[in-house]
């Protein structure tokens, strides 16, 4: 165990399957999507577009051009980081005590990442300090899916038939919603002559289903935002991954976050991990998001 306290190491490979079990439970994007390694320099995803439909050939008949459009989307990871000040005591612990400690940073850093992916992904925007990113720039949800339909509390139903009915006029196909809890809870709340109509979201429930659909609730659809759902084609149409080596380092000297205390003037040592993940957004009319309406200032 001696070894994973120099600087520059890599998680275990049983950590780094563990980490990406538990973002898998956490993200509502890794819970309608699926995963995909990214390389470190990037990879492209090609959308093709036929432009028309099969044709008839008769027999010696002459073939016609059907047409095809592609667009490719590059998908380049970005470094994400977490750290955390620990009593020096980690070093001397035993082995056992030591694994306890990774391990509890291991399962704290998934959620963390997992979080931190919807709200890159969804809003654009830096987890820690909750403003935009300009190193995500336009590759996110709020940028890139323009179909919209104003939030009805009155009847939630009716909206999530509205998105629904965007993205199939779009051509799309609807695999998966993501929702905020305020959402579900107007969902739970429907009743049509005084049934409630999806009672398995009543107290909170996250049933994994809804009407047949894949659905997950999060507070990161809105995370304080207008947005209260997103419905389309989470499972082709989104991508995201890692790349395969998560960096994992002890660090005992110096005042790696900035705060002003020297790690050794305070009997500590700082437990840092990055991980490299990137997305992307194949085609944004294959999405439309359920949004609070926009308020008319008084006049």
């Amino acid at each position: 165990m001696a070894e994973v306290l120099s600087r520059g190491n890599l998680f275990d490979p049983q950590l780094v399957t563990d980490l990406i079990d538990k973002v898998k439970g956490h993200s509502s994007l890794a819970v309608l999507s699926q995963q995909t390694p990214i390389p470190f320099n990037g990879q492209k995803e090609f959308t093709f577009t036929m432009d028309s439909e099969i044709d008839i050939v008769a027999e010696n008949g002459q073939k016609t051009h059907g047409g095809i459009s592609i667009a490719p989307l590059t998908i380049v990871p970005i470094k994400v980081e977490y750290g955390a000040r620990v009593s020096d005591e980690f070093i001397y612990a035993t082995e056992e005590e030591k694994i306890d400690i990774l391990k509890s940073f291991n399962d704290g850093y998934a959620k963390k990442v997992a979080r931190g992916i919807d709200l890159m992904a969804f809003h654009g925007i830096n987890p820690r300090s909750n403003t935009a990113s300009t190193i995500i720039g336009q590759n996110h949800f709020d940028a890139k899916v323009t179909q919209t339909v104003d939030f009805n509390s009155a009847d939630p139903d009716a909206n999530i038939e509205a998105a629904v009915a965007m993205v199939q006029g779009s051509g799309g196909s609807i695999t998966g919603m993501a929702m905020d809890p305020a959402f579900s809870s107007a969902l739970a709340a429907y009743k049509v002559n005084g049934v409630k109509q999806f009672p398995d979201l009543a107290w909170g429930g996250n049933p994994g289903t809804i009407n047949g659909l894949r659905a997950d609730i999060n507070n990161t659809v809105a995370n304080g935002g207008d947005d209260l759902a997103i419905v389309g084609d989470f499972a082709n149409m989104f991508k995201w991954g890692y790349a395969k080596e998560v960096p994992f380092e002890v660090i005992k000297y110096g005042d790696p976050d900035g705060s002003g205390k020297d790690l050794k003037n305070f009997n500590q040592v700082y437990l840092r991990s990055e991980t490299y993940l990137g997305w992307g957004i194949l085609d944004g009319t294959n999405f439309a998001r359920v949004i609070k309406p926009a308020t008319t200032p008084e006049g």
